[in-house]
């Protein structure tokens, strides 16, 4: 077994720009608080620690951490998508989302504005 005596190297531009984009939408999403943490915990299954970090902006989530994030977190997802050059997934999730909430709205007015008889 060989000792540590290596130096770390420090995080490229590229990683750390990753890891400011996801303390955005997770702030963005959930805020800077403690119950942000527990959240995020609950999601991802990650220690506290790792958690703040990814709020700070230090580090970011990898793997199934950020799997977790992406099944809860639309802003997470959204940014996501963004930055991979995916916006026409987006798209499509915007548009689907769209159509749920105007079947909600419908379904509301004809629960208050019945169509009258023999009209459909």
């Amino acid at each position: 077994m060989f000792p540590k005596t290596g130096k770390k190297l420090p995080p490229s531009g590229e990683e750390l720009a990753f890891a400011a984009m996801m303390s955005e939408a997770l702030v963005g999403h959930l805020g800077q608080t403690h119950q942000a943490v527990k959240i995020v915990m609950r999601w991802t299954g990650a220690s506290e620690r790792s958690v703040k970090h990814w709020l700070a902006g230090v580090h970011a989530p990898r793997g199934m951490h950020l799997l977790g994030l992406m099944r809860n977190s639309d802003e997470v997802l959204r940014r996501l998508l963004i930055a991979s050059g995916r916006g026409d997934v987006l798209v499509a999730l915007e548009v689907s989302a769209l159509r749920e909430r105007l079947i909600e709205t419908l379904a509301f007015i004809d629960k208050f504005f019945p169509s009258p008889v023999g009209r459909t």
